[in-house]
């Protein structure tokens, strides 16, 4: 929102929330019935194609935001270090506003304009007289309207909306109030107007002209530099032609100066170049891939899961992520994805952040969770893992967290498996249970004296009943076989025994606990996770914890996307474990059958601002 929002600063559906795309359905139906079932002479091929074309639209600016997003966190050619933040997601999720009310403009001219109606595919002259009329009044024009928003009364009002962010994405192009957007289509419509008024439009000549326009918006805004100098070398005059994403980077982070629309020549002409221009131009196109201190390496969970990560749908990975319905309407692209990270095969960068002078990366591999209760993927899975690791120790990686893919004994020996295969790793790689485990305990309410522990017996929940056992705390499990397992491990003095009742209203749950088992806990009882994955919520009279997880300190920076399920500006006791590791300077791994002092790691974490989360075990009156 601008500093003092003027008149036409909301969009007319803005009351519509996320219903605003219904706006277009009445020419959306319109547009394809007409052309199904009217006579070939009456079918208007260009009025049925608006639709479709905002469709691109669509997909062509997230393809920028999930290009730009990979290609900042990676760092090569990355132009401005500071990271994004939720506010600047939250201003900006509204970015497909401008399709739609170019398409509604695009449906209402195809309707009422003489002329706009049945064009043809192409007209050359249509499509010269456009590039013309671009490269003249439209980029003349803009320059000063841009010059004049920056005045103060309409700076105020309008344009510091856009400038509320310095670090741009590519959606950060068409993030204005509604006026200014207004002022932007009279502009952009001189082309496409005339090239209507004089018989030359086109199809081509409209869809290429907005697309043209989108293009350069996205890589003006994709704070990476893309443009190769041999360009400029091979034709000096492209620099007054062409401007490039470090170029128009300065006017975010200057104001005053870089104010053209593409085309830097009116910038040269009246003196408000920005002088850094060059340099900017060569220090970010140098820069090369950054090599992160602390590694946490991920993988997909879900088929959908791939657009709740940062490179997907910025919207979806700025929310926990819960099962979304029109996702489902998104099958096709979903299987798309799936294919490609199946034949890709390479695990990939999806964040990064910057924390206490460490420069922190994460890594996904491209498996989904049911993979990896499939026993003849374990090579394969192993295998992605080991190669990220071998990879991470070339680049010079300090700490390598295993995150979801510490899957216990059977996968790879709690991370124990690797450090075996390659004992002079200089990488120290860290499972975080001793983290896992301690923010567990923590989460535990004081003076509890019972809890029914239940779910499969991994390294935490072996971790778990031994410190409850020290403190004497008695551990209920539901089964013989799990008591059989846990007393073997811990021995027969240990505080465990097999629950009679369902008395206990402290449950301990991991995976494998069955709806049966979660049915029969008393009402009000406390499930508190102790696995990676959070069990599913059947009981409205029974309160749930999240899964180990932290606090994260304000300090850290570019932290825009929430980590799975769970809420902003939290990470996982697995993530945050590794950071930890990298803070203190320990030397030895933390992985396998070893773990590190609970109460080390915990009070290290809290030194260094992570803090536990809470949840309300108060129920309202209608519960």
């Amino acid at each position: 929102m601008a500093t003092t929002p003027g008149i036409l600063t909301d969009w007319p559906w803005t009351p519509l929330g996320s219903f605003k795309h219904v706006v277009v359905a009445p020419w959306i139906i319109h547009g394809a019935y007409s052309y199904f079932v009217n006579d070939k002479k009456d079918k208007d091929l260009s009025y049925f194609l608006i639709f479709p074309f905002m469709l691109w639209r669509f997909l062509h600016n997230q393809l920028w935001i999930s290009l730009s997003r990979y290609r900042t966190a990676k760092g090569n050619g990355r132009i401005v270090d500071k990271g994004l933040e939720f506010e600047q997601v939250d201003r900006e999720r509204n970015w497909d506003d401008q399709i739609l009310f170019n398409g509604i403009l695009f449906y209402l001219g195809s309707r009422h304009l003489p002329g706009a109606a049945n064009l043809p595919y192409w007209r050359t002259d249509g499509i010269i007289l456009t590039i013309l009329l671009h490269a003249g009044p439209v980029e003349f024009l803009y320059y000063w309207l841009h010059r004049a928003l920056h005045h103060h009364f309409l700076y105020s009002r309008y344009h510091s909306h856009h400038h509320s962010s310095i670090v741009t994405e590519p959606i950060t192009s068409v993030i204005h109030p509604f006026a200014e957007h207004i002022s932007y289509f009279i502009l952009f419509a001189i082309p496409m107007l005339t090239t209507i008024y004089t018989g030359t439009s086109s199809i081509v000549s409209f869809a290429g002209y907005v697309s043209y326009i989108d293009f350069m918006n996205n890589m003006g805004h994709c704070n990476f530099e893309l443009i190769p100098k041999w360009l400029f070398t091979i034709f000096p005059p492209l620099k007054y032609l062409l401007y490039t994403p470090s170029y128009h980077s300065l006017h975010h982070t200057h104001f005053r100066t870089n104010y053209c629309l593409f085309m830097p020549i009116y910038d040269y002409v009246y003196g408000t170049m920005d002088k850094s221009s060059d340099s900017l131009y060569d220090t970010s196109l140098k820069r090369e891939e950054e090599s992160p201190d602390v590694l946490h390496l991920t993988h997909l969970t879900t088929p959908e899961s791939i657009f709740h990560l940062p490179l997907g749908f910025a919207a979806l990975a700025s929310r926990p992520y819960t099962r979304t319905w029109y996702l489902w309407l998104m099958w096709p692209v979903t299987l798309w994805s799936m294919m490609i990270t199946w034949i890709h095969g390479r695990t990939f960068v999806v964040d990064r952040h910057r924390f206490d002078k460490l420069r922190l990366q994460t890594w996904a591999i491209p498996k989904y969770s049911l993979q990896y209760f499939m026993q003849w993927q374990n090579e394969a899975i192993n295998g992605l893992i080991e190669d990220a690791i071998l990879e991470a120790e070339e680049k010079g990686v300090k700490v390598l967290s295993l995150g979801l893919l510490n899957q216990g004994e059977e996968l790879n020996r709690n991370g124990g498996l690797y450090v075996q295969r390659h004992p002079h790793l200089k990488i120290k790689v860290v499972d975080g249970s001793s983290l896992a485990v301690a923010v567990i305990l923590d989460s535990i309410p004081k003076g509890t004296t019972q809890v029914v522990l239940r779910g499969k017996l991994t390294k935490v929940a072996y971790a778990i009943a031994f410190a409850l056992s020290q403190k004497g705390v008695q551990v209920g499990v539901l089964y013989q076989a799990e008591y059989l397992k846990l007393t073997k491990s811990l021995g027969t003095e240990s505080n465990l025994v097999v629950a009679k009742s369902n008395a206990q209203k402290i449950w301990l749950v991991g995976d494998g606990m069955i709806e049966k088992e979660q049915m029969s806990a008393p009402r009000g009882t406390l499930f508190v996770p102790f696995s990676q994955f959070p069990p599913k919520k059947l009981r409205k009279d029974c309160f749930y914890h999240y899964t180990p997880a932290m606090k994260t300190p304000t300090s850290l920076e570019n932290v825009h996307a929430c980590e799975n399920w769970l809420p902003r500006r939290v990470m996982s006791a697995w993530r945050v474990a590794g950071i930890v590791h990298a803070l203190e300077g320990w030397k030895e791994h933390d992985c396998g059958y070893t773990m590190s002092n609970i109460d080390k790691v915990w009070q290290a974490s809290l030194v260094h601002g992570f803090q536990p989360l809470t949840i309300s075990t108060i129920h309202t009156k209608n519960q």
